[in-house]
């Protein structure tokens, strides 16, 4: 029976200070830190052995792997970056407080934007200098394959092709997976997971460091979730 934990990485320094973060790379804040230490902890506690990590490009989620992992002695097992577990891409909405942008365009549009299935925020242009088309990080990638801007949906869509070409092979081989990412990629992860529809996927949060631990059958059916407690 394999384990897939899934992990929000601990508290960024934009999630501190109310900004829309996307793919903009903002390290953990002190309380970020010790969240992924805590939730390293827990995992501790509980014995888990993983087999395999995955992580994304973004320094606060392969930072909050880290910290887990060395938390639980198992810094060493083999690691996995890729852009397809990056935060969605919150376009021309990157870097803005939100409080302020709910001030321009309204809570309820803002709350549309944050939360909906398929609705995409303002897109930010290749051309702007925030865009991620200028990235080294991302140079091997087809540039049609970079976002201006991405909803759930489409932050859903990059996920899957991971999910059924390297987690879902190994989790159906017993081995116990561990990925650290951000909010959205695994609200859309735990929305193919569990089978959530688009309405009830608004209302799934993902706490910052919190694990939350996955039992699957021979056939990867969900036979149990569980929510980790942090100090």
């Amino acid at each position: 029976m394999a384990k897939l934990v899934l992990i929000r990485h601990g508290q960024s320094e934009w999630n501190l200070s109310n900004q829309f973060t996307g793919w903009v790379d903002v390290d953990l804040s002190e309380k970020g830190v010790a969240q992924a230490k805590a939730a390293g902890k827990a995992l501790k506690e509980h014995g888990i052995e993983f087999d395999y990590a995955y992580t994304s490009v973004l320094k606060r989620a392969i930072k909050t792997l880290h910290y887990a992992l060395e938390g639980c002695d198992q810094l060493w097992i083999p690691e996995f970056k890729t852009w397809r577990l990056n935060e969605r891409h919150y376009g021309a909405l990157q870097g803005h407080n939100k409080k302020k942008a709910a001030e321009k365009y309204g809570d309820e549009q803002v709350h549309i934007w944050r939360r909906s299935y398929d609705v995409l925020p303002p897109l930010l242009s290749a051309d702007d200098e925030g865009s991620a088309a200028k990235d080294r990080r991302y140079a091997n990638l087809d540039p049609r394959a970079i976002p201006g801007g991405e909803n759930l949906k489409v932050t859903l869509e990059r996920v899957i092709p991971l999910w059924e070409d390297e987690i879902a092979p190994k989790l159906l081989d017993g081995k116990n997976v561990i990925i650290a990412a951000h909010g959205n990629s695994l609200r859309a992860l735990s929305k193919y997971i569990e089978q959530i529809s688009d309405e009830d996927i608004m209302n799934l949060e993902m706490a910052t460091g919190q694990p939350v631990v996955y039992d699957f059958d021979e056939k990867l059916n969900v036979l149990s979730k569980e929510k980790y407690e942090i100090d």
